[in-house]
């Protein structure tokens, strides 16, 4: 398919210029491993990719990347907890020192949580998303009563409270909370413009998301 063909491609442009370039760094993280000191977690959205987005090396961030860049609350019920194993992983054995939750414009995600029209539906025509989606159930109200459910305004505003949702999220887990209490561990709010190619970062003692010069 032409899709796979032009990864492809790309991988050829990675062979020839992109590896020879790095290969140090490449040989260094086989010889001792990865040791990223931040972790990221983002959308799956194509079009925010934290690795270009801040131009970083490999071998630098720990990412997990899902839709609407959330993070369930802690729980230890039976399933599959991906999330929660990233950010145990990254936590516990990586011993990462900060996370930024990274949200970001016209995210398909928040616009559905906002306006809720996956509900209904069966795993594989929308009903996965529309759960996971619930995660941002509370955040809505507040936003649905200022801004409505339609709109830019109303879908901006959806976006930053679910970065602070999942900031709240993170808190659940005893040893993000520990390790945040001792200092040892920092927790960030990130918010990237696609529109404007500008990153806001949250300041949590004002609530407010500053543009990053």
């Amino acid at each position: 398919m032409p899709e796979f063909a032009a990864l492809l491609n790309g991988y050829r442009r990675f062979r020839n210029d992109g590896y020879p370039r790095q290969r140090a760094r490449y040989d260094q993280l086989v010889a001792e491993g990865q040791s990223p000191k931040l972790m990221i977690i983002g959308c799956s959205d194509s079009r925010v990719d934290p690795a270009q987005i801040f131009d970083v090396d490999p071998g630098e961030i720990f990412v997990v990347r899902n839709v609407a860049a959330l993070v369930p609350p802690f729980e230890t019920t039976p399933g599959h907890h991906g999330v929660s194993a990233a950010v145990e992983f990254a936590v516990q054995m990586l011993e990462v020192k900060q996370i930024v939750v990274m949200g970001h414009g016209m995210c398909g995600g928040c616009k559905a949580a906002l306006t809720q029209n996956l509900e209904g539906n069966k795993p594989g025509k929308g009903g996965f998303v529309a759960d996971w989606i619930h995660l941002l159930d509370e955040a809505r109200e507040p936003v649905a009563a200022r801004y409505g459910t339609i709109g830019r305004d109303a879908e901006r505003a959806m976006e930053l409270e679910a970065v602070k949702v999942s900031l709240a999220n993170l808190r659940s887990f005893p040893w993000v909370k520990d390790k945040e209490k001792s200092g040892t561990l920092k927790l960030r709010g990130a918010f990237f413009s696609i529109s404007e190619g500008v990153l806001y970062v949250l300041n949590e003692a004002s609530c407010s998301f500053e543009p990053i010069e």
